[in-house]
């Protein structure tokens, strides 16, 4: 049997979610993009899956897009992600509303750098080598890049690296805010584990609810933020999780949330 594009896995409340096509330095072709949004979609709706973990088989993260095959379908109108599921890009709807950490080593190029700045808490491994290099292709990048990387890393960083297409290091990747963290390299995946199960041992709907009031304020601005605060907090106030949240604290012992 042929090996899934795909790999997908919930391992207690964290879904793994691996590029799997190493023999091709896990290059993105027209089948493994929508084989992503499905994985995606599965851990959106997985009830118990409270954080994904991204990461990639083999040596590399991965080389990019497969040009050959997705250039034409691009230039035809064709649609990359197939309606109706979460876009992994976080570019259009449906978007997820439940984090994600993503681990990067190798090579981690065009798509993959659009996919860190799509995730919520980033690491690498030393030796990692990224690059946003449409420009040097005689395209831009379409995932998201233009949007995230000058404001997450800076108008100056961003343009250093997009309008030249350079290829930079895990150093310069952890400086300009790309990645959180730089491991060494047979450390990547117990870390970037370690955050994700850290994640979704918190109050599932707290944690959303965080999230959502992040992006709020990045794409509305922080008077539509603000407006949110008192809604959202009366509505966790509410919840199972909040109850035992004070008696945790009270008790003096680890909170067992339940996501209700």
């Amino acid at each position: 049997m042929t090996a899934p594009l795909i790999t997908a896995e919930l391992r207690g409340h964290v879904y793994w979610i691996g590029l799997n096509r190493a023999e091709k330095r896990n290059a993105f072709n027209l089948a493994m993009l929508r084989g992503l949004a499905e994985a995606f979609d599965a851990f959106e709706h997985e009830p118990e899956a409270r954080c994904a973990l991204l990461h990639a088989h083999g040596e590399h993260f991965t080389g990019g897009l497969d040009l050959g095959e997705v250039g034409p379908a691009v230039a035809q109108g064709e649609t990359l992600m197939p309606a109706g599921l979460v876009d992994p890009m976080d570019c259009h709807p449906p978007r997820r509303t439940k984090p994600v950490v993503m681990a990067a080593q190798g090579w981690c190029l065009t798509i993959g750098v659009e996919l860190l700045l799509a995730s919520d808490i980033r690491l690498c491994a030393r030796g990692a080598r990224f690059s946003q290099l449409e420009v040097g292709r005689g395209i831009m990048p379409f995932g998201g890049a233009t949007l995230r990387f000058p404001r997450q890393c800076g108008w100056g960083n961003a343009m250093r690296h997009m309008l030249t297409g350079d290829f930079f290091d895990a150093d310069e990747a952890h400086r300009i805010g790309l990645v959180q963290e730089v491991t060494a390299p047979g450390e990547l995946l117990a870390r970037a584990q370690a955050l994700a199960e850290e994640v979704a041992a918190q109050a599932p709907l707290a944690v959303q609810a965080t999230l959502r009031n992040c992006r709020l304020a990045l794409e509305q601005g922080d008077a539509a933020a603000v407006a949110a605060f008192e809604p959202e907090l009366k509505a966790l106030l509410q919840t199972e999780d909040a109850m035992e949240g004070v008696r945790s604290f009270l008790e003096r012992r680890k909170a067992s949330f339940q996501g209700k």
